[in-house]
């Protein structure tokens, strides 16, 4: 096959096609960048300047769609990249029926549109960028603490729900302006589907609405991945979402590569542990590779981690990651 540009080569791993070379990309954290846009703008600029990722995920902070309800937050050096929560503002179960719809052109909303601008404007339509969505349920944890916010679904449903509803139109709200800004997709972050946390009918009740809505927000959209995060993960429930490309953590759950792209219609995102690119050498991690590659034959793969990269991460190992793929 000649040589593909980089949408060409996602489009290709998403129709089942064997690509001129497997897509990769890794993404992590940017923590005090992420407070500013033309910070958190350079930061992935340089980012993808120093590898050349087949795309880019934007990747603010967890806290950016919650803020401007009145979470606060901070950064104390998690490896990971993410922000210690100091402050949530739901409380009571009566405290979700009083947030309001937010205005993406406001407050830190708008502080990521002005960051995707920038990022559109400097990468063209050369690299495919996508942006970073939480669930709804991602964001009402955030909002109130995750003990806290189930305690209230399952005590108080009338007004969790009225909360979801207006965490979910906000975001709906966000994506349309974030269209503008040329995104090529959204990172939908999905955290609830795991057990123990919830059972199966309490996701099907409480997730699966919110996420299948949002979603056919993005249905215009050809580069949508769907994340789902943690071990003990319900794949199955979400295996017919409607996204281009799943990614989940492969190498830490029950289900591997081949076993999930036996259940989905597009493409998988992962094959590395992000803690064994995270070690001293990159010798396990290209033996990962290479297991990834074998179980999918080279096809139907985006190879990265199954989460974000450690800010600590050695550098070699993410350029030795990268240059894997150059040598298939």
């Amino acid at each position: 096959m000649p040589n593909l540009n980089k949408r060409q080569r996602l489009e290709a791993i998403i129709a089942g096609e064997k690509p001129d070379r497997m897509p990769v990309a890794l993404w992590r954290h940017w923590p005090g960048d992420d407070q500013d846009a033309h910070s958190l703008a350079s930061a992935h600029l340089q980012w993808q300047k120093d590898y050349d990722w087949d795309l880019l995920k934007v990747g603010p902070a967890s806290s950016y769609c919650v803020t401007d309800w009145g979470v606060r937050d901070q950064w104390v050096g998690h490896i990971e990249g993410t922000r210690k929560y100091t402050h949530r503002p739901i409380q009571q179960a009566s405290d979700w029926e009083k947030l309001t719809l937010l205005n993406p052109d406001q407050g830190m909303l708008a502080i990521q549109l002005e960051a995707l601008r920038l990022i559109g404007q400097n990468l063209g339509e050369t690299v495919p960028f996508i942006m970073t969505i939480f669930s709804p349920l991602s964001q009402a944890k955030n909002l109130a603490d995750n003990s806290v916010m189930l305690s209230h679904m399952r005590s108080n449903p009338d007004a969790f729900q009225k909360g979801l509803e207006t965490i979910a139109e906000s975001t709906i709200r966000f994506i349309e302006a974030a269209k503008t800004t040329g995104i090529s997709g959204i990172y939908y972050a999905v955290q609830h589907a795991r057990y123990p946390m919830m059972s199966r009918d309490e996701y099907t009740a409480w997730g699966r609405p919110f996420d299948l809505r949002i979603l056919e927000t993005v249905s215009d959209l050809w580069l949508n991945i769907l994340h789902i995060h943690s071990s003990d993960i319900m794949f199955d429930l979400l295996a017919d979402y409607p996204a281009q490309i799943i990614n989940w953590h492969d190498r830490e759950t029950g289900v591997s590569l081949r076993q999930g792209l036996a259940q989905i219609k597009g493409a998988a995102s992962g094959g590395v542990d992000h803690w064994t690119l995270h070690q001293e050498s990159p010798a396990q991690m290209l033996e990962e590779v290479e297991d990834a590659l074998a179980q999918t034959n080279g096809r139907r793969l985006l190879l990265g981690t199954g989460c974000v990269a450690m800010v600590t991460t050695p550098l070699r190992n993410i350029r030795a990651l990268r240059e894997s793929v150059e040598m298939k």
